[in-house]
């Protein structure tokens, strides 16, 4: 789904087959109603509608404005309401490969595994399987999110599972009993399996919506219902059904905006009740009826334990069954059993199936609502495997932004390694600047790589990074992947003769580092090598420079970063995928005070806050640098500051002068006889400059515009300096 709404079905290459995970060719795959028609709600909606759902989001907007200025706020929340979302979460498919195989035309191929892979035993290749997989002829799933479909179960059942998950979740949380009489409240698809369970768990159900043919397959389904529509006091039949005493329990299934729900419920509960809220409602709750009748009230976190956790997720570390006996996986197994026994009938729930290509047909259905609906399918074509590449897509009759965008620079055949904000926002439009041509686009999952290969008029979307090594057209490569994929990348790009620009950091260890240097070392022809560390090529650093260069005595930095706090499971905070915040961000800081000082970092000494023990790297952090000339730089790396104060200021002292440079906006000095402040309208932190200095260099024959031993240098010491902090909070 695009920015305005609008569903749209894209070829995309195969995505990369990665450790872990298993391969699988779709066969069916079911629309959820209730999320995906909220997305395209959302994505139909203007900016006004879009605002008033999202106040946090305008709050943080405002606070942008504030410190960022008001064109770099607008270019970033534009970047972020473009960015396509991939639709579907349930997904009924076959096993053809995992990181340790693959299938071709039918016959098993062995490939090496990937370096630390762990097997996958519990799936063959050939299992039918379920998956939270979006609706594509390929994915690639966790295998932590996958079940295996019995025999006896049908495609099109085993389509509900996931949904199926999401009602057991809730199911489990409330605890249900033999006899036990409950209510579900909103009898949409999830709604009308939560039915099912109840009473496969031996409760009595009484269930209310507005619908009435949903109602009706609620009685279809064994319960009794309270049709809103013909007026019914949800109250009165609640208080009949459970024979004057309340009832034990309510699940809300519904999605509104409404309070009313969750009131209702509390009204409907005995004494210690307990009220679980699966769908999505108001949460303005009325102390008093909770207070006296001290009701328990809990929302459901998706499919069940496990979800939302990278370690079980993408990682696949299981929960030992006799501590956690209820993963989201074992939920999609219990499911599956109860369809296999025949308790959970899901057949008649199915009102439209569509094949693949008319997938816009089926979210017309549910967008504009013109007719009544269930359960909607899409089935996919059965053709096995071919030797075709699937990995590469070739694409035709684009746009491209090239041919309207200056001289093309022929001398220059480049390929993007990865499709993140840093890719679509920074270095492609810069690299459009420049006029150089841009052959091929890679990305692990194929969709983020297409869409920016296609805006940006690129030749090839790819999910195959070994094919732009061994493509000789290809001369120049850009790295932005995940920060433990740089070595290797950088390492391959070397050993192949290609210059390289990438991402920050370099690597993440020492042991990376002397295998770039080895491949540095071993290289017939030495490419241009670059590290985007482009705050030495903003306009008022290089100012900043200029002025101190005047200048023969030793300097005093100081460089205080307001870097916020980040999740500790997003990925760069897990030290073996994004190294932590000092290697991932603070050495942009390093190189930074290193291009300023103009000589080399004799030695660097760190010390951090320790928040809390759980916390898995520290990154609030105060180091200090002595240059080889005498001037001494102090960086101030903080995330617990609040996000409305600037983020970076740099403060430098020598020979009786002052500069101070704001967030990349205000440059002020004191002292300085030609000199009093240099503004700029929007931030500039010198993202285009140093694109563009790389392409110049390439161009020109000339070395790196950073020395080679700058970049090895300012790699070294980042990671000596998250050594120390890691030394500091193990000996604490």
């Amino acid at each position: 789904i695009n920015n305005g709404g609008h569903t749209q079905l894209v070829e995309l290459p195969c995505p990369h087959a990665r450790s872990g995970h298993l391969m699988i060719q779709t066969r069916m795959s079911l629309l959820s109603a209730g999320t995906e028609k909220m997305l395209v709600d959302f994505g139909r909606a203007n900016l006004f509608r879009k605002a008033r759902q999202q106040p946090d989001k305008i709050r943080m907007v405002l606070e942008k404005i504030k410190t960022d200025g008001l064109l770099q706020t607008i270019d970033s929340v534009r970047s972020k309401l473009q960015q396509p979302i991939p639709l579907g979460y349930s997904n009924v498919g076959q096993v053809v490969g995992s990181n340790d195989y693959l299938i071709v035309s039918g016959e098993e191929s062995t490939t090496a595994p990937v370096a630390g892979a762990e097997p996958i035993t519990r799936f063959r290749v050939g299992d039918r399987v379920v998956s939270n997989g979006p609706h594509a002829e390929f994915v690639n799933v966790p295998h932590n999110l996958c079940a295996r479909i019995p025999d006896t179960v049908s495609d099109q059942a085993a389509t509900f599972t996931v949904l199926g998950a999401v009602a057991l979740q809730g199911l489990r949380l409330a605890q249900p009993t033999l006899g036990e009489c409950f209510v579900v409240t909103g009898l949409g698809l999830i709604g009308l399996l939560t039915v099912q369970i109840l009473k496969a768990n031996g409760c009595r159900v009484l269930g209310i919506d507005v619908d009435p043919a949903r109602c009706a397959f609620a009685q279809r389904f064994g319960a009794e219902v309270v049709d809103l529509s013909r007026g019914e006091d949800p109250l009165c039949f609640a208080h009949a059904f459970s024979r004057g005493q309340g009832v034990d329990g309510v699940l809300i299934t519904a999605s509104t905006k409404s309070n009313e729900p969750v009131q209702q419920a509390a009204q409907m509960c005995r004494k210690r009740g307990r009220i679980v809220l699966i769908g999505v409602t108001g949460l303005e709750l009325h102390r008093p009826d909770f207070y006296k009748k001290e009701l328990s009230f809990q929302v459901s976190c998706s499919y069940g334990p496990g979800r939302y956790d990278p370690a079980y997720e993408e990682k696949g570390h299981d929960y030992p069954i006799g501590f956690v006996r209820w993963t989201e996986q074992r939920n999609f197994e219990a499911v599956l059993d109860l369809m296999a026994s025949g308790r959970l009938d899901v057949e008649p729930l199915i009102s439209h199936i569509f094949c693949l290509d008319e997938a816009e047909k089926a979210y017309a259905l549910i967008a504009e609502n013109n007719e009544p609906y269930f359960g909607v399918l899409l089935t996919y074509l059965e053709n096995a495997v071919g030797q075709e590449d699937l990995s590469t897509i070739r694409l035709k009759g684009d746009d491209s932004p090239r041919s309207r965008r200056g001289t093309p620079t022929q001398s220059i055949v480049a390929a993007m390694i990865g499709a993140g904000n840093y890719s679509s926002r920074i270095l492609m439009p810069a690299l459009a600047k420049t006029g150089i041509r841009v052959k091929t686009v890679a990305s692990s999952g194929g969709l983020s790589g297409t869409l920016l290969a296609k805006k940006f008029g690129a030749d090839l979307s790819t999910t195959d990074t070994d094919a732009i090594f061994s493509d000789l057209e290809i001369n120049t490569v850009f790295i932005t992947t995940r920060h433990n994929n740089h070595a290797d990348l950088v390492s391959k790009a070397i050993e192949s003769g290609k210059h390289v620009f990438v991402e920050k950091p370099l690597c993440l260890s020492l042991h990376e580092l002397a295998a770039i240097q080895e491949a540095i070392n071993s290289a017939r022809f030495l490419p241009c090598v670059m590290v985007g560390f482009n705050r030495r090529f903003a306009p008022q650093v290089i100012k900043v420079q200029q002025l101190l260069s005047s200048l023969p005595t030793p300097k005093y930095f100081v460089m205080t970063v307001n870097a916020g706090s980040i999740p500790s499971e997003h990925w760069t905070q897990d030290m073996a995928i994004g190294g932590g915040r000092i290697i991932g961000e603070a050495c942009h800081f390093v190189d930074l005070l290193r291009y300023l000082a103009g000589g080399k970092i004799v030695s660097i000494q760190a010390t951090a806050i320790q928040e809390h023990p759980a916390k898995p790297c520290p990154d609030t952090v105060s180091c200090t640098l002595c240059f080889a000339d005498g001037s001494l730089g102090i960086i101030h790396y903080v995330a617990i500051g609040h996000r409305s104060f600037p983020k970076e200021r740099l403060e430098v002292f020598c020979g009786g002068r002052v500069l101070t440079l704001d967030n990349f906006r205000k440059l002020t000095g004191w002292g300085w006889p030609d000199f009093t402040k240099m503004n700029l309208w929007r931030q500039d932190k010198g993202q285009q400059g140093c694109v563009a200095a790389f392409i110049e260099a390439i161009n020109s024959g000339k070395k790196s515009p950073i020395p080679l031993e700058q970049i090895i240098e300012v790699a070294e010491k980042t990671i000596e300096m998250n050594e120390q902090l890691f030394v500091g909070q193990r000996a604490s």
